[in-house]
């Protein structure tokens, strides 16, 4: 068991991508906290992570709200006694053209999705500098990467993922604290099925492997870079797109 007796906490861990990190890391032996705003949600992975007979928690948090962030990690070290993982995963899409692109828009996806990060991984180090050991592992994406016309906002927070994955991991490598990002392509998730047949039909063409990622392909990734196998391994974006991007 890869993850045998580690403590991870998960972010956006309620569905999508978070849920299926917290039910392969389980698997792998971890204990594993979720957050997110949807306690309902949360309390029904928590179940299943459970039957896998590892401990479970749920913890409702706003990652808009650095209150309640302190409070969240405060939690989750006060049950768990310790983060030896933290996979920032918390994310949301508000598309459209930049022309039209109101400044609420942009906003409320840069607090989200790049704040969240650096709020979440101030306070996961506090715990991680004392234990001198910790594994960050934030989900960025391929358009972080390559861009993407009408995501403009959501490009800027994911790229600026990658950047901060890279000064974080040398501001802590010393106190062998790895921090790393993951750079999903495709991938069918609740944020992505509702897009139009056409529109992944196109996708689809170019994707070398010629098929859509699964949440798990990218947990499988997660998996890894929380392990100790991965100890050599820091500030670095690890590519699960089928090709989409090279």
């Amino acid at each position: 068991m890869l993850l045998k007796d580690r403590m991870v906490f998960i972010t956006g861990g309620s569905q999508g991508i978070g849920r299926a990190c917290a039910l392969i890391l389980a698997e792998a032996g971890a204990h594993i906290a979720i957050g997110s705003r949807n306690l309902e949600k949360l309390n029904a992975v928590v179940q299943e992570v459970e039957q896998t007979g590892r401990r479970s928690l749920a913890v409702k948090v706003d990652i808009n709200d650095p209150m309640q962030i302190r409070a969240a990690f405060a939690e989750v070290v006060q049950q768990f006694g310790r983060i030896d993982v933290l996979v920032n995963n918390a994310g949301i899409t508000r598309d459209g053209l930049l022309l039209r692109m109101k400044k609420e828009e942009w906003d409320s996806v840069l607090q989200t999705n790049l704040t969240g990060v650096f709020l979440c991984s101030q306070e996961a180090i506090k715990t991680m500098l004392k234990q001198r050991y910790g594994r960050i592992i934030n989900i960025a994406s391929v358009v972080g990467q390559s861009g993407n016309p009408g995501q403009a906002n959501y490009v800027a927070s994911k790229a600026g993922i990658i950047g901060f994955t890279k000064s974080l991991a040398q501001e802590v490598a010393s106190r062998n604290i790895t921090v790393n990002a993951i750079a999903p392509g495709f991938i069918e998730t609740d944020m992505t099925k509702n897009l139009p047949e056409a529109v992944k039909g196109k996708l689809l063409e170019k994707i070398p492997l010629g098929r859509i990622g699964s949440d798990r392909d990218i947990a499988y990734g997660v998996k890894f870079l929380a392990s100790d196998e991965a100890g050599y391994i820091t500030g670095h974006v690890l590519n699960i797109n089928g090709g989409l991007y090279m």
